[in-house]
């Protein structure tokens, strides 16, 4: 390959549907989560005051996902947070924002991958219970849950690396079982209650305020809907127009509030709160679909949680694997995550995710929910430079010369900027109601020292790049030949040559 078209800019295929993009952002947003937590939430906030703020946070990330939108009409290409922070408040605040959502997005990889030894706990814990390693945190560690959730890891990063046709097919046909498991639940369980609505008291947690319980809930909501943002990392192989973007993201986000509040439902309307169903020290929801339903119903919600899991794997391994990509064309990451199979993926990026994710069994679930408590920062981080970047790039009136007139989204991209800010003071501010863990908060001050170790080490590669240069390589943009005449390529810099202009 000749020094010029190995600077040149690669893009991705343009492969993903609509329903594709559709099912990455529903099944990456409800995942095991739905299935999981609905008695956390309960025990927390009430069955009612958990869907209030569930469906609070949904409607939330809809005028966040307002500017989503808008980036993505106006930048198809893949990176999110990480370019749309460039755009918003140039190179440093991008590495900033695409360091932790990497974070983000990996750590919600490895976790979903522990989800299914939980769910296989409960169905079959004498084989899971088999060859006691040690325990972390208060969890027993078993060889036959690292086995299953390193084989898991492995697999979907060999789908993920066969291009985005088959991901992308798999994880619509996952989400359409995922969909359908939870509705049958739902009617079902509704149906067999004597008294289900009587059942769903108290619908607030007795020794804390309605606002208290509703914003405990509320706070995990960037969390709780974070798959919706994997949208604009496949932006760039959309094969249908960006406009679509906003309807599919909003449309995704709706229907996996729908999920939550079933799941929340079902765990509540099903018995009294007085009723003694199962243990209840794995899975409440669980407990009560077996006891209501039978192995029937238990089979039902089996499937969907390991459609969910699947699809939340799936979606994650894209995402991060074009967020690594983004990061490595612009030159914020080492050259080898810009290199792609035959089908236009990026091969080294999914293997990366691959690799810091197989370690992470091993240290026990309650270590990995640690990881992925503050990686909630470093998502809102990310929604907090999208909104900011379309309230930058569109215009209140006519006043404002070469933007976009869109008042209305202007003023929704200033209300998600107080969302993304309202999130991280929640999450961060000690004594708030969802305030970060210690290890939580510790792990983050660990991130950050890592992140700037590394930000120094490719300081002067990053910034070896004009400004001109750097929106060619995270925008696409069109650049002077004369510029790439001049520009001097170094095998360190892999500065831009005449030949990039094929972009």
């Amino acid at each position: 390959m000749d020094q010029g078209s190995e600077n040149a800019r690669r893009k991705l295929n343009k492969t993903l549907k609509p329903s594709w993009v559709f099912a990455i952002a529903l099944g990456s947003s409800v995942g095991w989560g739905a299935f999981i937590l609905p008695g956390d939430w309960i025990q927390s906030s009430g069955p009612l005051g958990a869907v209030i703020g569930l469906g609070i946070g949904a409607l939330v990330m809809m005028i966040i996902a307002s500017s989503y939108g808008v980036m993505i009409k106006k930048f198809p290409v893949s990176g999110g947070g990480f370019t749309y922070a460039f755009i918003a408040a140039g190179k440093i605040w991008a590495f900033i924002c695409g360091w932790f959502l990497s974070l983000g997005y990996i750590s919600i990889v490895a976790l979903n991958a522990s989800a299914l030894t939980l769910l296989l706990k409960f169905l079959a814990p004498g084989f899971m219970k088999q060859g006691f390693l040690y325990n972390v945190a208060g969890w027993d560690v078993y060889i036959p849950e690292i086995i299953v959730a390193s084989l898991l890891i492995l697999a979907f990063a060999f789908i993920n690396t066969t291009g985005t046709i088959i991901s992308g097919q798999i994880q619509f046909y996952f989400s359409v079982l995922l969909v359908a498991g939870v509705i049958v639940l739902g009617i079902f369980t509704f149906a067999g209650a004597e008294q289900p609505l009587a059942n769903l008291q108290p619908l607030f947690k007795g020794n804390q305020s309605i606002i208290t319980s509703i914003l405990v809930v509320l706070a995990i909501a960037p969390w709780a809907y974070v798959g919706f943002d994997n949208v604009p990392q496949a932006a760039e192989e959309f094969n249908f127009s960006p406009r679509k973007a906003t309807m599919l993201i909003v449309a995704s986000l709706f229907t996996s509030f729908i999920i939550y509040a079933i799941m929340i439902g079902l765990t509540s309307w099903t018995y009294p709160a007085s009723a003694n169903i199962g243990s209840g020290d794995l899975w409440v929801t669980g407990d009560v679909v077996r006891s209501a339903l039978g192995v029937g119903g238990l089979a039902v919600m089996a499937v969907a949680i390991v459609m969910g899991i699947f699809t939340g794997l799936n979606g994650f391994f894209m995402s991060s694997s074009r967020l690594l990509f983004s990061m490595a064309r612009a030159r914020a990451l080492p050259n080898f995550f810009r290199e792609m199979t035959a089908n236009q993926t990026p091969k080294w990026g999914i293997w990366f995710v691959a690799l810091i994710t197989l370690p992470t069994p091993w240290f026990g679930r309650q270590a990995l929910t640690w990881i992925v408590d503050m990686s909630s920062t470093g998502v809102s981080v990310a929604y907090f430079f999208t909104c900011l970047a379309a309230f930058k790039v569109l215009a209140w009136g006519k006043e404002e010369i070469g933007r976009e007139i869109a008042p209305l989204k202007k003023f929704l991209a200033l209300l998600g900027m107080v969302a993304s800010g309202s999130f991280l003071a929640l999450l961060l501010v000690p004594n708030s109601p969802a305030a970060l863990t210690t290890p939580s908060y510790l792990l983050l001050l660990v991130w950050a020292i890592v992140g700037v170790i590394f930000y120094l080490s490719i300081r002067k590669r990053y910034n070896s790049l004009t400004q001109e240069e750097t929106e060619y390589y995270v925008l696409g943009k069109s650049i002077d030949s004369e510029v790439m005449d001049a520009a001097t390529v170094e095998p360190d810099t892999d500065l831009p040559v005449p030949e990039a202009t094929r972009s």
